[in-house]
């Protein structure tokens, strides 16, 4: 008879970390749409607009590689309440200057390309250090837990978009500053010990940038010698590629082809955000077939891309509904792949992994924006993103299914 798992999940630490992120979360939610809202208001230009928008992201496709390496030898705990701190700072000088009218576009592309750098860095730290706060068995659940308030945050942003219709972008940064002020100072009393940090120092070279560009090889050399996380990574390069695309296209197509087009688009988000919430919540309460998870996100991966290619073409009510379905599907195999991924990788290697993926996803969000960019100027968008969706489809059947002997042991485990 199969033994249940009796640790805790809502550990001290495990409480602490989640408290502070959805502190942040919340801060973030208020003050990141607004914040293009007011570039669009300010400049009245799309060009102005897409450099806003490339000036946040380009960041994120080099910082982690080597912000990875790095935090293999240096504590994440202190690097997420330490850039916490720096942000309330960042996020409280730019509004007390907004608050009194004041704007200047370069210099606030400096402030979002800075911010853009931090996030690269949070997220590679937050992402190595959660997983050592999650007690043995409960990886499936802690991280139903975090897609569950992440997409549940998302709901704020129509209180932020009144909030700057009526006062400005000021007091959404101000408040977004003591967001992050809060979550700094909770996150200071975690008390994990972090002895990733003392075993390396064995291997530690004197000449510090030597050090960091043989970390950050070896991590791709782990990246390579570990076959099935290699695959996993390659295919969300892939699949990175439809999330970019999206991105592009969703929204003018929406616009163009329905009256007031930006709210059902909205709605639409509404829904697979719904979907994304009430099955987070059913994975913390349930488990499922540990050896039919691989088949699971194969399944999820290919059908996501089928759904994908046609929405367009559908009325809105089946788009809305497969919004729903799509939200369902993919925290499934979110909550699958992140659970799997993070369990399986060593304390002392997860930084690199981490950076090594988050720069190979950010590459494919980037190609997908070019592509479809450049494509919906010469046809159909509906078109751009089918032909997208078959890449993606190709992508899923060659590297997931072709790799499934490398895949499936990661993903078929215990969490």
């Amino acid at each position: 008879m199969k033994k249940e798992n009796t640790n805790p999940l809502w550990t001290r630490d495990f409480t602490i970390i989640t408290l502070g992120s959805v502190v942040s979360m919340v801060g973030n939610s208020l003050s990141g749409f607004a914040m293009s809202l007011m570039v669009l208001d300010y400049t009245s230009s799309s060009l102005f607009y897409a450099i806003y928008i490339m000036v946040f992201t380009l960041p994120q496709l080099i910082v982690p590689v080597f912000s990875g390496a790095i935090l293999d030898r240096f504590s994440r705990k202190k690097t997420i309440y330490t850039l916490d701190y720096i942000s309330s700072i960042l996020y409280l000088t730019v509004g007390l200057l907004l608050f009194n009218g004041w704007f200047n576009y370069p210099l606030f592309a400096l402030f979002v390309f800075i911010l853009g750098s931090i996030q690269s860095i949070y997220q590679v730290a937050y992402q190595s250090f959660y997983p050592m706060l999650i007690s043995e068995g409960n990886f499936s659940k802690a991280y139903s837990v975090a897609s569950m308030l992440e997409s549940v945050t998302v709901f704020i942003v129509p209180v932020s978009t009144l909030v700057y219709n009526v006062f400005g972008i000021g007091p959404l940064m101000l408040a977004n500053a003591l967001c992050f002020f809060i979550a700094a100072t909770v996150e200071t009393r975690i008390k994990t010990e972090e002895k990733y940090v003392t075993d390396q120092k064995a291997t530690e070279e004197k000449n510090k940038i030597h050090q960091m560009l043989s970390d950050t090889k070896k991590g791709f050399e782990y990246l390579w010698q570990e076959k099935g996380l290699f695959f996993i990574a390659l295919y969300f390069l892939f699949s990175s590629i439809s999330g970019g695309a999206s991105n592009v296209i969703y929204l003018p197509y929406m616009k163009a082809n329905f009256a007031h087009g930006e709210y059902y688009y909205l709605l639409f988000g509404g829904f697979m955000m719904l979907g994304r919430v009430i099955t987070s919540s059913w994975h913390y309460r349930n488990k499922l077939p540990v050896n039919k998870k691989f088949l699971i996100t194969f399944i999820v991966y290919t059908t996501l891309s089928l759904i994908n290619g046609a929405l367009l073409y559908l009325p809105l009510t089946i788009m809305f509904i497969l919004g729903f379905i799509q939200g369902c599907m993919g925290v499934t195999s979110y909550t699958i792949r992140i659970s799997a991924t993070q369990s399986y990788v060593p304390d002392e290697k997860k930084g690199r992994f981490n950076g090594a993926f988050n720069m190979l996803s950010v590459l494919g969000c980037l190609i997908g924006e070019g592509i479809a960019g450049v494509l919906s100027e010469l046809m159909d968008m509906r078109l751009v993103v089918v032909l997208v969706e078959v890449v993606v489809f190709a992508s899923a059947v060659l590297i997931m299914g072709g790799g499934r002997k490398s895949v499936a042991p990661i993903y078929n485990r215990e969490q």
